[in-house]
């Protein structure tokens, strides 16, 4: 650890075993001089900082927000409709994770452009909290990454929640115990809410017949969704995990007649992706096969169907079950 960052972690370790109510806090934007003077100088004399954690992606950054409550400060790298597979950070980004107390990430390869970036945040000294590591993370089945850890383990409300218990987990190693409790209790809330979630999700695919609950979508994201509400991921636009990938014609092909003898009603595609390949794909397809986007590895902006972990798996349970339902 360099002689900087373990002059700010001694800072850090004081906030975090100081007495309660001791450390400064974050404070908003629009808050007044005064106070913005008045906690910059008490940091200060302290020596106390108000922790910082930085997310990776946006998915996270949402979980991480409901679990850690007013505790921490939080910076969420990924933009809202981004790639989590492409994005890109800047500078000061980068700066924030070499500065961070905590990074959170999704690991398992996801974040493969900040490979870099994460490696040198490590060199700081950094923490960096994989969550992916601690899920019991799946295989994909096929396609070119078979045999390979799925990243997207979000689409399961149920590794969500482990998720939760290792950020929890992790914040608990480091915290005086007076906020310890405080994310304990912010972490027990949103679990009530992810257990809701999961069994909402449950219903809402119920009524779809076995003969129907066949998933075709952009990329093979869906895997962990399919494992917990026993679907059967039969094909996808780009037979990969990543965007990144490239169909080829056979390819193609191959699927078009796979949705034919499957008798497939939908190709789910991602939101945050250009459609023209899932919609090329349903042309070549000899029966009538409709193009329905979900949300499926990025939030929304505040005003979208997304805007939080919990509204993106709703919006797309509701659009699953409604893409697969059976003709009335």
């Amino acid at each position: 650890m360099s002689g900087r960052r373990a002059r700010r972690g001694s800072a850090y370790r004081g906030y975090l075993r100081g007495p309660r109510g001791s450390g400064a806090h974050a404070r908003p934007i629009a808050a007044t001089l005064v106070l913005g003077l008045t906690a910059a100088l008490s940091a200060c004399s302290t020596g106390q900082e108000t922790p910082r954690i930085v997310v990776t992606t946006n998915i996270l950054g949402d979980v991480v927000r409901n679990v850690v409550g007013e505790s921490a400060e939080v910076t969420v790298l990924m933009k809202p409709n981004a790639d989590p597979h492409s994005f890109g950070i800047s500078a000061k980004e980068a700066g924030q994770m070499e500065s961070a107390d905590l990074i959170v990430s999704n690991g398992l390869g996801l974040e493969e452009g900040l490979n870099s970036n994460l490696d040198n945040a490590r060199s700081e000294g950094v923490e960096v909290l994989e969550v992916g590591e601690h899920v019991d993370p799946l295989d994909y089945r096929s396609g070119e990454n078979s045999g390979q850890a799925d990243p997207h383990f979000w689409t399961d409300p149920q590794r969500m929640l482990t998720a939760v218990d290792a950020i929890e987990d992790t914040l608990a190693e480091q915290v005086e115990s007076d906020i310890a409790a405080q994310v304990a209790d912010s972490a027990d809330t949103y679990r009530d809410q992810l257990r809701d979630l999961d069994a909402e999700i449950a219903d809402m695919t119920a009524a779809i017949p076995s003969d129907r609950r066949r998933l075709v979508t952009n990329h093979h994201v869906f895997g962990y969704f399919a494992d917990r509400f026993d679907f059967d991921v039969i094909g996808a636009v780009l037979p990969s995990g990543t965007t990144l990938a490239s169909p080829s014609a056979a390819d193609l092909e191959e699927l078009a007649r796979t949705i034919e003898e499957a008798g497939v009603p939908t190709i789910f595609a991602d939101s945050s992706q250009p459609q023209k390949l899932a919609e090329a794909l349903s042309g070549e397809v000899d029966t009538d096969v409709e193009v329905v986007a979900l949300y499926s590895e990025s939030l929304t902006g505040a005003d979208g169907d997304a805007a939080t972990y919990i509204d993106m798996q709703k919006a797309n349970a509701e659009a699953i079950a409604a893409g697969l339902a059976p003709e009335s």
